[in-house]
């Protein structure tokens, strides 16, 4: 036979077992508070009514119920918005410059100095956070220049944007390169591109 105060501690527990079971919320004030943990109310009466609800009443404290709205983050780990690539050309063909992109030290394409505009969509190319972007332009001409003039430009703009009614807007840009028929060097520009 168990000792006195073990049957008192078997007593109260196997009491308590049926309240848990029925137990109500918690109200400070007659506001709800449900959820609320590591908090003392100093000079309160409590009371516990036949629901199993519990009432604090404690003067000087307030609670108060607000809606929060939690705004969607983004993912870690997922790219949010589009990325493109789009040239541009003042006259194709004529400052001779072919130009290859590498994202990430993997190459991705060589933009012709004689093709029309190209746009394309490179996000799935990309990883989330900071990436490496490199442009190398050179000089394609074997015989004389068809022309020296910075009037004739080739433009390599890389950005945030968007696609819609068979257009692209680049709403941010983030990488302009570009070489002129005037310039007769090779030339190489790293970036770094941060998706969001």
């Amino acid at each position: 036979m168990p000792r006195p105060s073990a049957r008192i501690a078997l007593t109260v527990a196997a009491s308590l077992v049926p309240m848990l079971a029925l137990a109500g919320s918690v109200f400070l004030n007659g506001v709800k508070i449900d959820g609320v943990t590591n908090t003392r109310f100093e000079k309160a009466t409590v009371r516990i009514d036949a629901e199993g609800n519990v009432h604090i009443d404690a003067p000087g404290y307030a609670a108060r119920v607000t809606t929060v709205t939690p705004t969607p983050a983004a993912s870690p780990g997922r790219i949010t918005q589009r990325y493109w690539l789009v040239t541009e050309q003042t006259t194709p063909g004529m400052t001779d410059f072919d130009i290859d992109v590498y994202v990430n030290s993997r190459w991705l394409r060589r933009l012709r100095n004689n093709e029309d505009q190209v746009v394309m969509d490179i996000t799935s190319q990309l990883r989330p956070g900071a990436n490496a972007v490199t442009l190398i332009a050179r000089k394609q001409s074997t015989g004389s220049r068809r022309s020296t003039s910075s009037g004739n430009v080739f433009k390599v703009i890389i950005g945030e944007g968007n696609e819609g009614g068979g257009n692209v807007m680049i709403d941010t840009p983030l990488i302009r390169f570009q070489k002129t028929a005037a310039d007769a060097q090779d030339a190489t520009e790293e970036f770094t591109l941060t998706t969001r």
